[in-house]
């Protein structure tokens, strides 16, 4: 049922686990949160492998979590080979176009439903505008403005008067006990506890699980083969990324498109399409990049086997990374409710994420509606220029369609996305020049 990107697959979470079975209360799930919206990667599946440690430990924690990945990582998988071994097909070309177009104003979404919750002032509007504008003008490191924004946040929060504290909410009776509250009546969150040695073991084999995959490719195809490349490019991406799916996807983006090479910049919008189309984590979009770059680039084995390879290691160290984000840190995690500083700090990452997110619907925008994107160096300034000729009359249409439902109509994502594709499945006839 997880349509619709990270906001909505957290407010799914939030539903089933506080408001349906009374597995944790809000205050605990909203800790769980914020700490996972600070991690590099997917933070909603970081939250549910997060919410099955706390409820059930390591084994809760590794359910919760794979099973979040699975299915969807599936289905992107055969959506894949299906893009690159029919690309050319008309049908499927206009599945992926419908998609987009619908995926564009999903993204505009996006932006209005973290900024709701992200931006409580002016400090906050600001500093989502300073990202904003870092990414798409300067081509600032993503790294250095999460960076940046955090250490805003926390010195912003250390000029503002104290808090008073919440008062203690009174639990009279066993049954507004929450299946967490009593788990801790019970004497059995033993490890919710901070403990150096378990410390040094999560991090010890996970660690091993993260690069000994990587060891064993460099090893049979030697380390400049696509699949090191690969391994050792999203490896990165699983350690700087911070700031949830879109954050990613606009680091990806500029990296993967511009700098490797791997697909072009309409491919990365129709990977997003097809991830946006997946019931799942939208950072599977990264499954759709390396299977796209393995397929070209097959060496010595065939480009499907290739292409499967390079998702699947493109899977595991995008994924370990969270397991062992959880693990290790969610103890401490626990340990840290209640205090101010990192609350601070964590304010400003997601004022700026709301900047990261309207910077990636500028990308998106343009290459959707436009054939032909430059990119003009101004000095210090680097502005994306379309081609006012290159504008596509029907995707402008069938965009200003999408974000009229969504906005204005209030439709799910599912019937925006089922719209837009059989809108543009029904007008292959009528389209002509319009593409």
């Amino acid at each position: 049922m997880g349509f619709g990107g990270p906001a909505g697959q957290i407010a799914l979470l939030h539903r089933e686990v506080v408001q349906s079975h009374r597995l944790v209360d809000e205050a605990r799930f909203l800790h769980a949160l914020n700490y996972c919206v600070l991690l590099p990667g997917p933070e909603a599946q970081q939250l549910a492998t997060y919410l099955g440690w706390l409820l059930h430990r390591t084994w809760g924690g590794l359910a919760a979590g794979l099973l979040f990945v699975l299915p969807g990582a599936a289905v992107v998988g055969i959506w894949s080979y299906l893009y690159v071994e029919h690309q050319g097909s008309v049908p499927l070309g206009a599945v992926i176009f419908g998609l987009k177009a619908a995926v564009l104003s999903l993204v505009f979404d996006a932006v209005r439903r973290v900024s709701r919750k992200a931006l409580h002032g002016r400090f906050h509007v600001m500093l989502a505008v300073a990202a904003f504008a870092s990414l798409v003008f300067f081509r600032a490191p993503f790294p250095l403005v999460v960076a940046l924004a955090a250490l805003s946040g926390f010195l912003h929060g250390r000029g503002q008067p104290e808090r008073p504290p919440k008062p203690a909410v009174s639990t009279p009776n066993d049954e507004s006990l929450t299946v967490l509250d009593r788990l801790e009546r019970d004497g059995l969150l033993e490890h919710t506890l901070p403990n150096g040695r378990r410390l040094i073991r999560v991090l010890v084999i996970g660690g091993l699980l993260w690069f000994l995959p990587i060891l064993a490719l460099a090893l049979a195809f030697g380390t400049d083969s696509i699949f090191v490349r690969l391994a050792t490019f999203f490896s990165q991406v699983a350690v700087v990324t911070f700031g949830g799916a879109y954050a990613v996807l606009t680091y990806v983006a500029q990296l993967a498109v511009q700098t490797h090479g791997w697909l072009t910049p309409g491919e990365m919008i129709d990977g997003l399409a097809l991830a946006e189309t997946t019931p799942g984590p939208l950072i599977l979009v990264l499954e759709f990049v390396a299977y796209v770059g393995a397929y070209r680039d097959p060496g010595v084995l065939s480009p499907v086997a290739a292409g499967v390879l390079g998702a699947g290691i493109t899977l595991w160290v995008t994924f370990v990374p969270c397991f062992i984000w959880i693990f290790a840190g969610a103890p401490y995690v626990e340990a840290l409710r209640g205090r101010r500083g990192p609350s601070d700090a964590l304010s400003g990452v997601t004022a700026a994420v709301v900047g990261v997110i309207a910077s990636l619907s500028v990308f998106f925008g343009l290459h959707v509606l436009f054939g032909r994107v430059y990119a003009v160096d101004l000095g210090p300034l680097h502005v994306l220029v379309p081609a006012l000729d290159s504008l596509n009359p029907f995707a402008l249409c069938l965009s200003g369609a999408a974000v009229y439902l969504t906005f204005v109509r209030r439709w799910e994502v599912v019937k925006v996305l089922v719209f837009c594709t059989l809108a543009s499945l029904a007008s292959l006839g009528l389209r002509g020049p319009w593409g």
